[in-house]
């Protein structure tokens, strides 16, 4: 993880075209502030077999990485600014954006609302972080 700073903007992002309009307005805040941004992207799990192959559950699985960087390289096109740093974090979302919200001026997420109720407006994490997180979070329609 990177140095802790009160002055960060956190993005939660996870390569969907909510989470890379969530990363632009991020960037925007970002800028605006003068602060540095990360982007947060998430994986987790214990150990699965793909095939004959056990996947290490101390290690992203295959491809993560490339999704990480294809999202951020889209949103500023292939030029991504020095104030932009992005990380692949273990654990489960809204439990690692509400700790690591502790170190941000703000939080960004998406509004994907894909969870287990149809019509819901927020997803899951969404709504986890507004609760909890230890800064203000804005939620991006897209």
């Amino acid at each position: 993880m990177a140095a802790p700073s009160q002055q960060r903007i956190l993005v939660g992002i996870d390569g969907s075209d909510s989470s890379k309009e969530a990363l632009r307005t991020g960037d925007r805040i970002a800028r605006s502030l003068g602060a540095p941004l990360t982007a947060l992207m998430f994986w987790q799990g214990p150990p699965v077999y793909e095939g004959w192959e056990t996947v290490d559950p101390n290690n992203p699985p295959a491809g993560t990485e490339d999704v990480l960087r294809a999202t951020v390289e889209d949103v500023f096109g292939g030029e991504v600014p020095e104030h932009v740093s992005a990380e692949l974090v273990h654990g489960r979302p809204a439990a690692r954006l509400v700790e690591e919200s502790e170190n941000a001026l703000m939080l960004v997420l998406g509004r994907r609302g894909h969870g287990g109720m149809r019509g819901s407006a927020l997803g899951s994490v969404s709504n986890a972080c507004i609760a909890h997180a230890h800064c203000p979070v804005l939620v991006v329609r897209h």
